[in-house]
């Protein structure tokens, strides 16, 4: 439903909904902790930030359903690439899946530790570039989203920090206002 809902606020409730089926499922295999992170920081952080996004943008519906015969041969290609690439995968494994496993076995380093410091050693140690290159993917994201927000538009005021901060209290007309009485303009 995140890709089919025709809504974009739609497809952000429903991206919600599928994170927290994976924190089930986490909890599930007994990673409490995975779950709880994936609560709160997509859920609370990411999926919000998606849904301000979406709301803030004013995305023209009736233009993108137009355009959508314009770049549905490119997705077609694409989906047939991807599942080519499934199936040379699994010919290359001889559909014996039961032998693919990353690590001989991933848990003998970490017998003597709680699932979080396992989590946290090897998230730390091992792949810490990649922890610091999600982080500035995350940035970038949000310095996006910024700037697709900004946009001049007609009639709005803004603030001109020069003008604020050469103003003094000579050029600035004071009238005394008795109480329970306007001002002629």
């Amino acid at each position: 439903m995140v890709i089919s809902s025709k809504n974009p606020v739609h497809s952000v409730l429903f991206l919600i909904l599928t994170f927290f089926n994976a924190a089930g499922l986490f909890v599930i295999l007994h990673a409490e902790f995975l779950a709880m992170i994936l609560i709160i920081v997509y859920v609370g952080a990411v999926a919000v930030l998606f849904l301000f996004v979406v709301m803030m943008l004013d995305f023209n519906f009736t233009k993108s359903k137009e355009n959508v015969l314009q770049y549905m041969p490119f997705g077609i290609f694409i989906g047939v690439v991807f599942i080519c690439e499934l199936i040379i995968v699994l010919i290359n494994t001889r559909l014996d899946l039961a032998n693919i496993q990353i690590l001989a076995n991933p848990f003998l380093n970490f017998s003597d530790m709680t699932n979080t410091q396992a989590l946290g050693s090897v998230l730390y140690t091992d792949y810490i570039l990649y922890f610091q290159l999600s982080g500035v993917i995350l940035l970038v994201a949000m310095i996006g989203s910024i700037v697709l927000t900004l946009r001049d538009r007609p009639g709005v005021r803004r603030q001109v920090i020069g003008e604020q901060l050469e103003r003094n209290a000579s050029s600035t007309v004071l009238k005394e206002v008795n109480s329970g009485e306007g001002i002629d303009i």
